[in-house]
């Protein structure tokens, strides 16, 4: 049996195949879902832990509300990107983070502890020992 076409019956059978490839894709992709917001579930399956709200330093505290109020902010840091460099917290896209200093009593400078907030979800993370380790801000307890 000879086709007209000059690539024989295999090139036919490939050009058709090719063409209900095409004609059954979707124009286009649907889009990303959102993040799923972070529970004290998931948490603990993470590689970071939880902590009660009350059972943060006082510091903390006077951050969480200098965050809620927008400011202002006693270092030209606070507020900046949080990279997550170190990769403890849920990947996420660069500028998802924010950081915020927890001032520590007698420290000269910043010190170690920070406060790290998620911006799609409330979403905050205590460090006391600069980014090696963070737990997620439990509210309920």
């Amino acid at each position: 049996m000879r086709t007209s076409s000059r690539f024989g019956l295999a090139g036919g059978v490939a050009a058709a195949l090719l063409s209900s490839l095409l004609l059954t894709a979707p124009a286009t992709a649907a889009p990303a879902p959102a993040p799923a917001p972070v529970t004290a579930s998931a948490a603990r399956a993470a590689s970071y832990g939880e902590i009660c709200y009350s059972a943060l330093p006082s510091q903390a505290y006077d951050t969480l509300r200098l965050i809620a109020a927008g400011g202002p902010f006693p270092y030209r840091q606070d507020g900046s990107v949080f990279q997550n460099r170190e990769g403890v917290l849920p990947s996420r896209t660069l500028g998802y983070y924010h950081e915020y200093t927890v001032r520590t009593p007698g420290s000269s400078t910043r010190g170690a502890r920070r406060i790290v907030t998620g911006t799609a979800y409330r979403e905050d993370y205590y460090t006391a020992d600069h980014y090696a380790t963070f737990d997620l801000i439990d509210r309920t307890c």
